[in-house]
């Protein structure tokens, strides 16, 4: 499955969120082309399921492979019940997993880690439910994103702009892997391997895209109320689709017109990374 699928099936479940898509969809085919162990997986940070959804298609969901899912936000927690993936779904923070030690084979946790303020109690409950030789996977915004934003439409990036944006997408850490490696190792994590993605011309269209749709929203609203929280007040996230999301999806579609989807990870800066960490 390549990123352009991707990004199709993101579009018919979330069809008002283009800019979060097209992200997403380079995310999601990173983390497919990397690979994704079988095995008890846990999925830390589930949402509504939808996007882990798509991985499983993506990575082929076969039968060596169970999911269960973990948020602290019961709206989404329920949401995700309802889907046809999980085998249980826990409503409750990453540091108090209501599982045992070393029940899981793989802990899968997508863009993340960079919305906990507290991050020690999360990897150390990540590790203490991981068995040995366990593999904890996951994506963040690195130490690079705010180097590859290009800035508002009009005018320059200055130090409001880039915090207004980190309040909007509620990223409280952007770590490279060095940071990565040190918090991981202190929780009996080795890094085994890691990808960049998201190059400086990708993160732009999202920057753009952002700005236009979940970014003039959140304005609107007076930067007071989180883009879900906008997003279900306008009852943007229902779980069956209607003929206005059809609609919607249509035009979520013009996204990729022009889009580079594909990421050189050799090339260049990139505002994101990949890790795989092997439990000790």
């Amino acid at each position: 499955m390549d990123a352009k699928k991707i990004f199709r099936l993101l579009v018919a479940d979330a069809p008002y969120q283009p800019a979060t898509n097209y992200w997403r969809a380079v995310e999601l085919d990173v983390v497919a082309r990397h690979g994704l162990p079988p095995g008890r997986t846990l999925d830390l940070g589930c949402g509504d399921g939808k996007l882990t959804r798509v991985l499983a298609w993506a990575v082929g969901n076969t039968q060596g492979r169970s999911w269960i899912g973990v948020d602290p936000d019961p709206a989404e927690t329920a949401l995700a019940s309802n889907i046809e993936l999980y085998d249980d779904v826990h409503t409750c923070g990453g540091d108090q997993i209501p599982e045992e030690s070393g029940s899981f084979d793989v802990v899968l946790s997508n863009s993340v880690l960079e919305h906990i303020p507290d991050i020690e109690p999360v990897i150390a409950e990540v590790a203490r439910v991981l068995r040995r030789g366990g593999r904890f996977v996951f994506t963040v915004p690195s130490s690079n994103f705010h180097s590859c934003l290009g800035g508002p439409l009009f005018g320059q990036i200055t130090a409001a702009y880039r915090r207004r944006l980190d309040e909007r997408c509620a990223h409280v850490r952007y770590w490279g892997l060095g940071d990565w490696a040190a918090c991981l190792d202190k929780h009996g994590f080795d890094i085994s391997a890691h990808v960049q993605y998201l190059n400086q011309k990708q993160t732009r269209r999202w920057e753009r895209l952002s700005n236009m749709t979940g970014g003039l929203l959140y304005n609107l609203h007076g930067h007071r109320k989180r883009p879900i929280e906008i997003q279900r007040r306008l009852n943007m996230r229902r779980p069956s689709p209607s003929w206005l999301d059809r609609f919607a999806g249509r035009i979520s579609h013009t996204a990729l017109l022009g889009a580079e989807l594909e990421t050189r990870p050799e090339v260049g800066q990139h505002a994101c990374l990949l890790l795989d960490a092997v439990r000790r």
